[in-house]
């Protein structure tokens, strides 16, 4: 049964951020009048009299919990300890206090990391337990996974009303574009951008090249969240992608040549390469609630440098 989101007080952790800003749109586009996006600095919540306050002060019937500790490689290795606590026990406190104040649907956000380091491409929903995740990014994915137990354990017990959706690597407007913090797609745009404009004649990469990547237009993803809260119930976490694999040799060719850098590339193979291989099956998500990406890769980068390239200033 489709829920009318139009009539629902609907509340987005990290909606300020940079898929969350995606995901309040898709709702006000719908026609949602009562959503709202709690920011870190009135509500953090790791504590959880703050979590117990936010259901106080918003009464919601839905959560879309997207709020989350992320980063790149570098800085998941920096903070393994922080990325596992702080993800987990946000997510925790949010099912548990939900729970207690009878909210109507609780959508958690989970992500591909959680995925064994070594898993059959194109990763299907049922090898998520088959291997532990790679193991830069170990930590944050568990933590996350943790949060699917959580809501099928509380299904079971409760008759808690929870979904679970786990979307690949997000790019597109508004990233983080932070070289110490930031993934794959914003750190590329940036180091181009920087070479050409320092008018250097490399760029240096992490990695090989070898490894392969899946990218989700992050308005796509945000579509596809909206399209689950509206129609998907049931136990079954639920991947979130595109449908297509490339490596991280021809992504950077393809950002220097949308970027306009004509430099030499520098691979430092000293640094981690990640998960081998990437790429979701996407076939549950189009059963479940017609859920295709809409954006190719392509426009998808260009709209995003695009970007990158009238608000470069602010990063």
């Amino acid at each position: 049964m489709s829920i009318d989101l139009r009539k629902k007080r609907i509340v987005v952790t990290g909606g300020a951020g940079f898929l969350g800003r995606f995901v309040c749109n898709k709702l006000k586009e719908r026609g949602c009048k009562n959503v709202f996006a709690p920011r870190s600095k009135d509500y953090n919540f790791v504590e959880r009299e703050n979590v117990k306050r936010l259901y106080s002060d918003t009464q919601p019937d839905i959560i879309i919990h997207l709020a989350a500790v992320v980063g790149g490689i570098g800085v998941n290795r920096q903070n393994p300890g922080k990325f596992f606590y702080d993800n987990l026990i946000m997510g925790v406190q949010l099912i548990e206090e939900g729970r207690v104040y009878g909210i109507e649907k609780f959508v958690c956000i989970g992500t591909v990391c959680a995925y064994p380091k070594f898993t059959a491409v194109p990763f299907r929903e049922e090898d998520l337990w088959n291997g532990y995740p790679e193991e830069t990014n170990a930590p944050y994915g568990i933590a996350k996974k943790a949060l699917l137990v959580q809501l099928q354990a509380y299904r079971q017990q409760y008759g808690f009303n929870g979904i679970y959706l786990l979307p690949v690597n997000l790019y597109g407007p508004y990233d983080n574009f932070d070289p110490k913090s930031s993934h794959v797609v914003p750190a590329l745009i940036k180091k181009c951008f920087y070479a050409i404009r320092c008018r250097k004649d490399e760029i240096l990469i992490w990695g090989t090249g070898s490894a392969t990547r899946e990218f989700l237009y992050v308005e796509d993803a945000a579509e596809g969240i909206v399209l689950a809260t509206e129609q998907y119930i049931g136990t079954k976490p639920v991947n979130l992608g595109a449908g297509f694999e490339i490596s991280i040799k021809d992504l950077v060719v393809k950002i220097t040549k949308l970027t306009g850098f004509k430099g030499k590339i520098v691979w430092d193979s000293t640094k981690p390469d990640g998960q081998p291989r990437r790429k979701l099956d996407i076939s549950r998500a189009e059963q479940y609630f017609s859920y295709r990406a809409k954006t190719s890769l392509d426009e998808g980068l260009k709209k995003t440098i695009n970007w990158y390239k009238e608000n470069e200033i602010k990063f």
